[in-house]
């Protein structure tokens, strides 16, 4: 009896505690009924009557304190995202629902309501997923979606390769456009990503038709039959310090009886990037005031001479590599721009323009000439010991206006031919200062005896002299 009715039964209350009102029977019941019916503490209360909800989470906490990880009704709320990963969790699940509740700590009936407050409900779908079930809407559109993502990172890669094996095999530019290059140039990007893409692919997006790319894919296959011609132009180009072009190519090519026209010369070298070097800027001047009166502009931008040792040319050029500077003091004749002498030096002196005179003046003692000798308005050419030269050889001096260095062209000419095939197209950085002038005089040496010229008939100047019966 209770309390109250003992009393008014008349009996004596109980002394001390009173018994408990559940048995530890019935507290594993209540715990087992709750994890065999989806762990859901409501449908436990009602099922069996007892206990309340506060009691039920401490005997779960008392008998299964792991499983027990979450119980749903009163605790924490869930943030939105954490719904939201649930259901992603349900629609993507492999197994049934009851193992993805009992992984997030939730029971089955909250998953299935987040998931019909997120995506709808759909009474006619079974709650459990059919093996052969189509996908949900969410997951087809990510699928789209990562689909859509793959397609575009292999057509950046495509985009990718074919600019660099373009780089590589054609020698083009990284940023080159795809649509400039020739039919039998993309035919040949295509052979080499083969093994890597389709070749409707790739066909698609160099866009070469497929017909035409065949076409060349067979002519490529053909025997080259300019092998030899390829083979003799590289090493005539290498040997001429590399500044010959078509034309001269072609008449070095005719002169080994090779006959080809100088179309096919123009197309094989540029095939073989045989690109003769280009001209920079001057580095060196050798003016330095009016220090003693200037002579007459004698020659006026006429460079033309009717025979040797009429007009001659001087001036001084700076070489600038890692060893040091090294300075070129040559005389040229108009006639046939023959380098007459020259002196190579450390420092731009009087001795250096000095020993270039008297060896220039050595060559016509003979013959008995008086050339005009031309320069510009440097110190070297109005220091005495040049001055008294001139005199006891009876030269005329001639000198262009101040600061106008097209009155001395064909001299600067010769210093930019010089530099462009000689000093710009190779690398100083290990050579001694020796081993430039041996390389600069050599050089020097190579222009008068074997280097042609287009207006001498394909011919060097000594050739050229040989040819009109004069003494080189």
């Amino acid at each position: 009896m209770w309390p109250a009715q003992r009393s008014f039964a008349g009996l004596p209350r109980r002394q001390g505690r009173s018994q408990p009102r559940y048995s530890q029977a019935d507290k594993e019941r209540a715990v087992r009924h709750y994890l065999d019916h989806g762990r859901c503490i409501a449908a436990t209360i009602r099922a069996l009557g007892y206990p309340s909800r506060s009691l039920l989470s401490e005997w779960l906490q008392e008998l299964n304190p792991k499983k027990r990880t979450r119980v749903v009704g009163r605790s924490r709320e869930l943030t939105p995202a954490m719904k939201q990963s649930a259901v992603i969790a349900l629609c993507m699940r492999p197994a049934s629902a009851q193992v993805v509740a009992e992984e997030l700590g939730v029971s089955r009936g909250s998953l299935y309501k987040w998931k019909n407050q997120l995506l709808g409900h759909d009474p006619s779908a079974p709650m459990k997923r059919q093996q052969d079930a189509p996908a949900s809407p969410d997951r087809s559109e990510l699928e789209q979606q990562l689909e859509t993502l793959r397609r575009d990172i292999r057509r950046l890669q495509l985009e990718k390769d074919l600019l660099k094996k373009a780089n590589e095999l054609l020698k083009k530019e990284l940023g080159i456009d795809r649509q400039n290059l020739t039919n039998r140039e993309k035919t040949q990007l295509v052979d080499a990503l083969r093994p890597t893409y389709a070749v409707t692919e790739l066909l698609c997006e160099v866009g070469l038709p497929r017909s035409s790319y065949f076409y060349h894919r067979a002519r490529l296959q053909v025997a080259d039959k300019y092998v030899e011609a390829r083979q003799v132009m590289t090493d005539i180009f290498e040997r001429s310090y590399r500044c010959y072009g078509y034309r001269r190519m072609h008449a070095s090519l005719t002169d080994q009886s090779l006959s080809i026209s100088e179309k096919v010369v123009r197309r094989l070298m540029k095939q073989e990037s045989l690109v003769a070097a280009t001209s920079k800027r001057r580095r060196y001047g050798s003016y330095m005031g009016e220090i003693s009166p200037a002579p007459d502009n004698v020659l006026n931008r006429d460079f033309s001479a009717s025979a040797p040792n009429e007009k001659w040319l001087t001036d001084i050029t700076e070489f600038q590599i890692p060893a040091g500077k090294v300075y070129l003091s040559p005389m040229i004749d108009c006639f046939d721009g023959m380098v007459v002498s020259w002196s190579i030096g450390t420092r731009p002196n009087a001795e250096l323009v000095n020993t270039m005179l008297d060896a220039a003046v050595d060559k016509i003692t003979a013959s008995g000439g008086r050339p005009v000798v031309h320069s510009d308005r440097g110190g070297h050419y109005r220091w005495p010991g040049w001055l008294s030269r001139i005199a006891e050889a009876k030269l005329v001096r001639s000198m262009s206006r101040k600061g106008c260095s097209p009155d001395n062209a064909a001299c600067e000419g010769f210093f930019g031919r010089l530099k462009t095939e000689m000093f710009f197209s190779r690398d100083w950085l290990s050579t001694t200062i020796d081993e430039f002038v041996a390389a600069l005089d050599a050089y020097i040496r190579w222009y008068n005896d074997a280097r042609i010229k287009i207006s001498f008939g394909f011919r060097s100047p000594v050739e050229h002299r040989r040819s009109l019966g004069i003494a080189a």
